[in-house]
């Protein structure tokens, strides 16, 4: 009996979410569907080859976040696809699957403070916020800086904050980080994020090689400081670009 009232409490508050939708802009339903379906068939039910994602919170973010609002409105029609979007400058906004699986990699907790490397548009921050207490995220491109600060804004994600700078040397005035994840592709880990990250906290960074395979890899300091890296699936990054300056 307990299951049928989730059940028909979970589809009541669907409805709710798309007449709510309706009555502000007929094509935000649409948008929730395709929300939808990107979760199911690309996330929580992945095809035979990819692990899942299970964690409700985070399929729950994945379903929030309004993806096509973090793209050039030429390609919103295809911001649900499974598959990376170029966002301009070199640069793209990670496949869903990625997204979700990364953030679940990092289990985050309501209370942490989290560094992202690679700010893009704002749709990783935009997950991560709702999922933890505050969010800080680097962005070396300044056009790219400041289109997410300002669309940050706009949609309203206050607990994130962004920043223009070389995300190799971290947020060195607001570390220590429970978590920091990283969304391009370094040759090795920063030694400046490993200094930043908390003693317990965990790093999701992709490792290898500029425009070839490179493998997805979680760092876990322990509370006396040891370092241990596992490596995961292997992945495609655009590079972590840097400033010039001297590591």
């Amino acid at each position: 009996m307990l299951k049928k009232s989730y059940i028909l409490s979970s589809l009541l508050l669907a409805l709710g979410l798309v007449l709510d939708a309706s009555a502000k802009d007929p094509a935000e339903i649409e948008f929730r569907l395709l929300r939808e379906k990107m979760v199911k068939e690309q996330i929580s039910d992945a095809p035979d080859y990819r692990d899942p994602v299970k964690d409700p919170r985070v399929l729950t973010a994945m379903r929030t976040v309004p993806r096509h609002r973090f793209v050039e409105k030429k390609l919103q029609s295809a911001a649900y696809g499974d598959f990376p979007l170029p966002i301009g400058y070199g640069q793209t906004i990670s496949q869903p699957y990625i997204v979700a699986l990364m953030t679940e990699l990092l289990e985050v907790k309501s209370d942490h403070k989290v560094l992202e490397v690679g700010a893009g548009s704002g749709y990783q921050s935009a997950v991560l916020s709702f999922l933890v207490k505050d969010v800080f995220t680097i962005e070396i491109v300044e056009a790219l800086a400041l289109q997410a600060e300002e669309r940050l804004k706009r949609l309203k994600y206050a607990n994130v904050r962004v920043r223009l700078g070389d995300g190799y040397y971290g947020w060195e005035e607001e570390a220590p980080f429970d978590r920091i994840i990283v969304t391009c592709a370094a040759s090795l880990v920063p030694p400046p994020l490993l200094k930043q990250l908390k003693p317990g906290g965990k790093m999701c960074i992709p490792v290898g090689a500029a425009y070839s395979v490179q493998y997805l890899t979680m760092v876990e300091k322990s509370e006396t400081g040891a370092i241990t890296m596992r490596k995961s699936i292997p992945v495609r990054f655009v590079p972590l670009t840097r400033s010039g300056k001297e590591d």
